[in-house]
């Protein structure tokens, strides 16, 4: 513990030097809240992509990268005279207390986890009313991926009923959704394109919701799985002597199919 408080305080005080505005550094001196917000999401990103990745040897200077931002903030707000990184530990600390009862209190500890996610969710619904978060959907961060806050919507609004009993409703809605998508694409307003593009995505978030599957790591997956088959393609036609644009739409599927089946028999072998 004595390590982590003098690393922790260390750190605190390099970036107390880096923002003095007579010896600091230039760049890290004209940077404000709006500023940094920025890179302290692309940090949390890189934290999820190593541990995703299962890179153990990165994940401390990724998480390293990630407490940065929340020294940084906590820095300037010193400098403001808002709060400190004091302020932000003790902050944190309490809240863990105040919701873990069954740990720090006298609650009964023996309860299910789902049990214990319940009730999580009744103290942050009372912690939401002491700060005049009235409504159901209030304290919903603005700043989260939009699929991420599209899905912790729906589940707010599900809380009071708001929502369709099966997944086939909402299937039926993906497919009224994907019609008014054609319908807006045929009339040529780009307006109303994206008005309608955002509602159906609004509607695959909630279908993910209804499987119980998390969209955000659905796409990244997605994502992985293009990106290696596309790489497949690159690798092949790079074995001919050629590249992506020097082949045809027709070869490229032809090479994205192969790498398909063999990913799928890679899969079946292991």
């Amino acid at each position: 513990m004595s390590d982590a408080t003098d690393e922790t305080g260390r750190l605190i005080a390099i970036m107390a030097a880096l923002r003095d505005p007579a010896t600091g550094c230039p760049w890290d001196i004209e940077q404000d809240f709006a500023s940094i917000a920025p890179y302290t999401i692309e940090e949390a990103y890189e934290v999820a992509d190593a541990i995703e990745r299962e890179a153990w040897a990165e994940l401390p200077g990724e998480l390293g990268d990630l407490l940065l931002q929340v020294v940084f903030h906590a820095q300037m707000a010193a400098e403001a005279g808002m709060f400190d990184f004091a302020d932000v530990a003790r902050a944190i600390s309490d809240k863990l207390v105040s919701r873990h009862p069954h740990v720090f209190g006298d609650e009964n500890r023996d309860k299910s986890a789902a049990q214990q996610v319940k009730d999580w969710e009744a103290i942050k619904a009372t912690e939401r009313a002491a700060k005049a978060e009235r409504g159901m959907l209030d304290g919903v961060a603005m700043g989260l991926p939009a699929l991420t806050r599209a899905v912790k919507l729906q589940n707010r609004a599900a809380r009071v009923g708001f929502d369709w009993p099966a997944t086939d409703q909402v299937l039926d809605k993906l497919r009224e959704e994907t019609t008014e998508l054609v319908a807006a694409k045929d009339g040529g307003d780009r307006a109303h394109m994206a008005e309608e593009l955002g509602d159906l995505m609004f509607v695959m978030a909630n279908l993910a919701r209804h499987l119980d599957i998390d969209p955000e790591e659905a796409l990244r997956a997605a994502n992985a799985k293009f990106t290696r088959r596309f790489r497949s393609i690159e690798t092949a036609l790079a074995a001919d002597g050629r590249t992506p644009q020097q082949s045809t739409l027709e070869e490229m599927d032809a090479l994205w199919d192969a790498a398909k089946i063999a990913e799928r028999a890679a899969a079946a072998r292991a």
